[in-house]
């Protein structure tokens, strides 16, 4: 992770295709194409890998989830439960539905409890969305029990797990709709791109439309096309799924190099009395993106942090501090801090989140250093790497 270290002439051919037709556009223009439909053609790819009966690509993974949501009903004041850590575009395409995010607490497995789950549920609940954070997942047969006992939506953002699976399932094909980005930074990447995947027709038809200013795609003549509702522009570029053509091509061969790296560190790391990994669910299979494990303690893990810099040890983050990946820098969220209107039920209903108890998150989350598996190193690299990881953290004082 992320694809773009290993771009080369797949990725330039699928991409000439496009500009050699002079169509951009994913829709229309059939008679000047020249027979490329690169969109479509990701979209088919996508439903084979993910083993799921439709896919949709649209623009980003901040708009999968957005329509996702969307084409499965959720609307003003609906609740969606959502856990501390995760990107921000979580809760922003909540908000952008009039929907109300949720936040609940993440256990070792670094993403939602599903004992904080059952308590957060009340009548106005809709969706459940585990966020598979750093390429693991969530105790999700234990989430879909809940789904299913309270006649929820499970909502799965793979957005970082692409690869994964649970139970011999592709993580994103396990609850009613899954979520992926393919942003510059992931494993794959459009350079700008998402999709929903899902094997309810309905929603499929939904998210299509949805995402192309709710145009029904009926025929041949997109300038007669029906508008059965109001829908947004979310639709991702011929050029951007070109590139994603060829990179999901390559998935697999991705996943096997991130495995390879990650297993060298982590059996450098288990050496190390002081540490511990992140917990991944039974029957779970990671994408092998990034490393997560934990130190004893807060201050030790934010020393350790420190102490793998200077060592010129990149790519490993501590999310507790972070901007973007966790609750406790989220004030325009806790705060509704918007340039437009949002409906009055996000107001009523969001909790004063400077006052809840996160302190289980924190417990994890505090402790936790997650450090990038990057496709682009050498087997020796890999090994230097893994001995100067072990070396520093095995000198940190306790």
């Amino acid at each position: 992770m992320p694809g773009f270290e290993l771009f080369g002439a797949k990725e330039k051919a699928q991409v000439n295709d496009v500009l050699n037709s002079g169509v951009l556009m994913r829709y229309g223009f059939n008679g000047v194409r020249k027979g490329h439909w690169k969109a479509k053609t990701l979209e088919k790819a996508l439903e084979k890998r993910m083993k799921c009966g439709y896919a949709h690509v649209v623009s980003s993974g901040t708009a999968a989830l957005t329509v996702a949501m969307a084409s499965a009903g959720v609307s003003t004041g609906d609740e969606v439960i959502m856990p501390t850590f995760t990107f921000v575009a979580t809760f922003e395409a909540i908000l952008a539905l009039g929907a109300v995010p949720i936040m609940v607490d993440v256990d070792d497995t670094l993403t939602l409890d599903p004992t904080a789950v059952a308590k957060a549920i009340t009548k106005r609940t809709k969706v459940i969305m585990p966020v598979h954070m750093c390429g693991s997942m969530a105790d999700l047969d234990a989430l879909k029990v809940l789904c299913k006992k309270h006649s929820l939506l499970l909502i799965e953002d793979a957005c970082q797990a692409i690869g994964g699976s649970y139970n011999g399932k592709p993580l994103g094909s396990y609850g009613d709709l899954g979520c992926f980005s393919f942003d510059y930074v992931k494993t794959i990447t459009c350079g700008e791109g998402g999709a929903v995947i899902t094997n309810n027709q309905d929603y499929y038809a939904h998210a299509e439309q949805y995402s192309d200013h709710g145009h029904d795609h009926i025929g041949k003549d997109r300038g007669a096309e029906a508008h059965p509702f109001l829908g947004y522009n979310y639709r991702i570029s011929e050029l951007n799924a070109a590139v994603g053509v060829a990179q999901l091509k390559r998935l697999d061969k991705f996943l096997d190099i991130q495995k390879y790296n990650y297993t060298v560190l982590r059996k450098a790391l288990e050496k190390v009395p002081q540490i511990t990994f992140r917990r991944v669910p039974k029957g779970g299979v990671e994408n092998y993106s990034f490393l997560s494990f934990y130190m004893p303690t807060e201050d030790l893990a934010k020393k350790a942090t420190e102490a793998l810099a200077k060592a010129g040890v990149d790519g490993c983050f501590y999310w507790y501090d972070n901007n973007w990946h966790y609750h406790r820098k989220w004030e325009h969220l806790k705060d509704l801090k918007s340039l437009g209107y949002l409906p009055n039920k996000v107001y009523d209903q969001l909790p004063n989140y400077y006052k809840s108890d996160f302190s289980k998150s924190d417990h994890w989350v505090g402790r936790n250093i997650s450090c990038l598996i990057k496709l682009g190193w050498s087997k020796s690299e890999v090994r230097k790497r893994a001995e100067t990881m072990a070396g520093v953290l095995g000198a940190i004082d306790q």
